[in-house]
């Protein structure tokens, strides 16, 4: 679906949060005219007015209940702290036959905090387009930031298949490939492939900050020795990844655990001097290198 489309997807879209995911996703309805009326919610004034110049809708209000008044999609783009308290505002101004989803990194948050305060009619359809940089903010937000990425789609048994098949649709024009994961499994599977490896980053820049002066100006200086890839991780918004820990605590503790586990292991073999046991790890992860390159998630 393009620009050349005669009828958009839907007629009110509703983005309540307006920060990476929530401006790229306001540029691909812009682009792709899958909106007439895009409605934004901040928190902030400051936020709003720097959404209000860039153009990413057509309205802008602080009141998340006046913009969903109407829509027939609502998508939540807030850190996930703040789901108790949008679906607070927002539930007794949604409409039946309104499609409500979100772009969260833990899906058991949409399930716990927001589908049991959600009005009858109105069809739930969790979703996680897997992009992002570490940027943040409605300036940071671009069209093609979800190009060739997945988005998983978490709706539960019984959901209606058409709320279901617009919002894959408008996925698939930002460029998405669409995968559906049962809640609990993507939460296991992102503790993995995200939460972990921002999870070490964030301890790693942590350690060198608490270097001692005359050592942390080198860390600096020679970062592009493998420093400074973990920099660019760990430079993600705080809020975010503070609400994702907290929200995926089981899932991130129990990986974390395998990880200690097979860090210690590594330690061990540093210390006996087992040569074969690390390069025979090495080769063997150097391989799924190779796989996210052929996958192109690279």
């Amino acid at each position: 679906m393009g620009p050349a489309q005669t009828k958009p997807l839907f007629e009110r879209v509703a983005l309540i949060g307006i920060g990476l995911i929530g401006s790229s996703l306001a540029h691909v309805i812009r682009r792709d005219g899958l909106a007439r009326h895009i409605a934004v919610a901040a928190r902030t004034q400051t936020t709003l007015d720097t959404a209000k110049r860039l153009g990413l809708g057509d309205s802008f209000t602080l009141d998340a209940a006046e913009a969903v008044k109407g829509a027939d999609l609502v998508v939540i783009c807030t850190p996930l702290g703040a789901y108790k308290d949008v679906i607070k505002v927002i539930a007794p101004a949604l409409r039946p036959g309104t499609i409500l989803s979100d772009v969260g990194s833990v899906k058991e948050t949409m399930r716990r905090d927001v589908t049991p305060f959600v009005p009858t009619g109105v069809h739930v359809v969790p979703g996680h387009p897997v992009a992002g940089t570490e940027h943040s903010g409605p300036e940071s937000g671009f069209a093609e930031l979800f190009r060739g990425r997945w988005c998983i789609l978490t709706p539960e048994p019984g959901t209606d298949k058409q709320a279901i098949e617009r919002v894959e649709e408008l996925w698939r024009s930002a460029g998405m490939l669409i995968e559906f994961m049962e809640i609990s499994h993507h939460d296991q599977v992102l503790a993995i492939t995200s939460h972990l490896p921002h999870l070490i980053a964030y301890t790693i820049v942590g350690t060198a900050t608490d270097l001692e002066e005359h050592l942390k100006g080198e860390v600096i200086k020679f970062s592009a020795s493998g420093f400074r890839d973990f920099t660019r991780i760990a430079a993600s918004d705080p809020v975010m990844w503070r609400d994702i820990f907290l929200a995926n605590r089981e899932a991130v503790l129990e990986i974390l655990g395998r990880f200690t586990e097979d860090l210690t292991a590594m330690q061990r073999a540093i210390r006996r001097g087992e040569g074969d046991m690390l390069q025979s790890v090495f080769t063997r992860t150097r391989a799924i290198r190779r796989s996210i390159i052929e996958a192109k998630q690279a």
